[in-house]
């Protein structure tokens, strides 16, 4: 895990969207937010999970392992970058190999755009803009250190399985203590492979990917 990251904590998420504000006033895209809010449970809770880049590290970021044109580069300290546009050629491989769902393709711009984890800050040792609106701390920035100095006795997690992988993260989830396995389950049922429904049953778990406008991408 690398040593000041974010942390991301559920339990505190109250939907309020602040995050999704903050991240459109990103300079390198400005107008457009790379932070996804889901809600597990539309329609049954109100719960809801800001999504991030997970910057994975096992020992490549999957999105960048599978980009033909080797537009998404890693830094030294482990930050996946979104798509270099000189290079990106818009394939989209890196939404379908993210196992979090994270990469957006902007269809007309033929570009992958994600978090960076506002690199133009952090490398300064500033927060992520993310990380400085949250009024409930469902995303912080830090060591874990000073998590665990602010929340005795959190549990967090940096790896999570997906079928018989297990990919290890740059930004770690906070987890409940009484319910935790290592490595973290991660992932959902395919439910609809090219418009066909399957038996979920024998279908394993697998991540999503989403186009610019936000809509899931289903394989």
């Amino acid at each position: 895990m690398m040593g000041r990251t974010i942390f991301i904590d559920p339990g505190r998420c109250i939907g309020c969207q602040a995050c999704v504000s903050a991240c459109r006033e990103c300079d390198s895209h400005r107008g457009k937010s790379m932070i996804h809010l889901d809600y597990p449970d539309e329609g049954h809770s109100v719960a809801s999970l800001p999504t991030v880049c997970m910057h994975c590290e096992d020992p490549v970021a999957p999105c960048a392992e599978v980009c033909p044109a080797d537009a998404i580069l890693v830094t030294a300290d482990g930050v996946v970058q979104q798509a270099d546009t000189t290079r990106c050629i818009g394939c989209a491989n890196c939404v379908n190999a993210c196992p979090f769902g994270v990469p957006k393709i902007d269809l007309q711009a033929k570009l992958q755009m994600k978090c960076n984890l506002c690199y133009d800050r952090t490398a300064y040792g500033l927060a992520p803009m993310c990380a400085t609106v949250c009024p409930t701390g469902a995303l912080f920035y830090g060591t874990v250190e000073e998590l665990r100095a602010e929340r005795p006795g959190v549990q967090v997690a940096d790896s999570f399985t997906f079928g018989d992988v297990v990919v290890s993260t740059g930004v770690a989830m906070v987890v409940p203590a009484d319910k935790v396995q290592w490595p973290v389950p991660g992932g959902l049922p395919i439910v609809e492979v090219n418009g066909k429904a399957v038996n979920q049953a024998n279908s394993g778990t697998a991540g999503g990917g989403r186009q610019a406008d936000g809509k899931d991408v289903t394989r």
